[in-house]
């Protein structure tokens, strides 16, 4: 149950992380506050406080994972939010994010290194000491 949490967790801070891009490019510069009154910007400001409560929330599932898992299995997890984060940047057309080898690449290692970090050890000699 404790990567369940983890994998949600990663999943709630993901989808923050694209609602508040979304609510930025939407909502008038930070030094015009006056402006984030108007009615007009109803929407950026509801998607805005929509990826807060998912940080926290994504906080709360965090707690739970963490008492359930070691922290050198679930603290790597939170990598996977790379990942998802970049992915579905590339398919949101209006944040025009470019694909580059360079990006696979990154992704590709960081799905390299959850492996060898959550894959459960198989060889001989890597039987954990008591």
């Amino acid at each position: 149950m404790g990567y369940g949490w983890a994998l949600f967790s990663v999943a709630l801070v993901s989808a923050a992380q694209l609602l508040l891009k979304w609510a930025m490019m939407h909502l008038p510069p930070l030094g015009a506050l006056r402006l984030w009154l108007d009615p007009a910007y109803a929407e950026p400001l509801a998607l805005l406080a929509g990826g807060l409560l998912a940080y926290v929330c994504s906080m709360a599932c965090w707690f739970m994972a963490l008492r359930r898992l070691p922290l050198n299995k679930a603290y790597p997890l939170l990598s996977l939010s790379y990942v998802l984060v970049a992915a579905c940047a590339l398919m949101i057309t209006e944040f025009n994010e470019r694909f580059t080898f360079s990006c696979l690449m990154g992704v590709a290692l960081i799905c390299g290194g959850l492996l060898l970090i959550c894959l459960p050890a198989g060889g001989k000699g890597d039987t954990p000491r008591r």
